[in-house]
């Protein structure tokens, strides 16, 4: 087994990106990333291999941010900042009606919900996305286009 150093060096920046796909603030998912490892340390003697690391690392991190979320209700925080230039896929939701948008996919079931967020709003590649479920990148592909086609269909856009 890697040291923990070792660890944080190959997925810290993974993490991160994952929180931040949340979170929508740069200084609060690298707070959390920072929690995110000190709960793997102190629990490293559960982890038994069944799953990738950085699975484990990213359930963890899941439940750092849901935990923070119980904590802090939404407010400031979770507003994007206003630096960060958004994706193609983000400006074409802005344009078709961003809050109803946001809506649509809040309410869509998992995984396309978590598949969408990631790729949108956290910029993962679908290496990194097939990664965090455990699954493949082309299963990370196929999954983030039927969710996309899921949610143009919702939106009356099918053809």
């Amino acid at each position: 087994m890697q040291s923990m150093d070792e660890i944080y060096r190959q997925y810290a920046q993974m993490v991160y990106r994952y929180l931040y796909s949340f979170t929508r603030n740069a200084h609060l998912a690298e707070e959390l990333t920072q929690e995110t490892f000190f709960q793997a340390v102190r629990t490293i003697h559960r982890y038994d291999g069944k799953a990738k690391l950085s699975t484990w690392l990213c359930a963890i991190a899941k439940n750092v941010f849901r935990t923070w979320q119980r904590k802090n209700p939404p407010a400031e925080e979770l507003r994007p900042e206003a630096h960060t230039v958004p994706s193609a896929e983000t400006q074409a939701l802005q344009s078709a009606g961003h809050l109803e948008m946001i809506a649509r996919l809040h309410n869509m079931p998992e995984p396309y919900r978590e598949v969408l967020y990631l790729r949108i709003y956290g910029a993962l590649s679908f290496r990194e996305i097939g990664t965090v479920f455990g699954k493949t990148e082309n299963w990370a592909r196929i999954t983030f286009y039927r969710g996309k086609e899921k949610l143009r269909k919702d939106v009356g856009y099918d053809e």
